[in-house]
């Protein structure tokens, strides 16, 4: 008796099974790398409205006046600014709270940041 006549057939059975189990790893694979991408496009979008924050309260601090719209546009074009000022109250009295926020869309949630810093009276923020 021939063992090789035994087992015909075994072969494509095997690159069946092989090439469904490659199939599904790669499916899956696919799919957790679309998950990635849209993790990190949060995350980039979140990082630019932090930035874009941040560098308006940099530039009031500095310059007594916030960034100007066409300079925002041109580094942040998703990112869309507001800026409050008010009066500090309690142990910041006679300080002025200064808040901005930061808002874009990443995919379909939305992002917003809001920072605050103080500045002495004498700093007149200008608009």
């Amino acid at each position: 008796m021939n063992k090789r006549n035994n087992h015909k057939g075994f072969l494509l059975a095997e690159m069946i099974v092989a090439m469904t189990v490659l199939a599904i790893i790669l499916s899956c694979l696919a799919l957790s790398m679309s998950a990635f991408r849209k993790i990190n496009n949060y995350q980039l979008v979140r990082q630019q409205c932090i930035s874009a924050a941040q560098a308006q309260l940099d530039s009031i601090a500095a310059a007594g006046r916030p960034i100007g719209d066409d300079d925002l546009k041109r580094l942040w074009p998703k990112v869309n600014l507001q800026i409050e000022q008010s009066d500090g109250t309690d142990k910041w009295q006679g300080m002025k709270l200064v808040k901005v926020r930061a808002s874009a869309k990443a995919g379909n949630k939305a992002v917003s940041i809001e920072l605050a810093e103080f500045f002495a009276p004498e700093r007149e923020i200008q608009k």
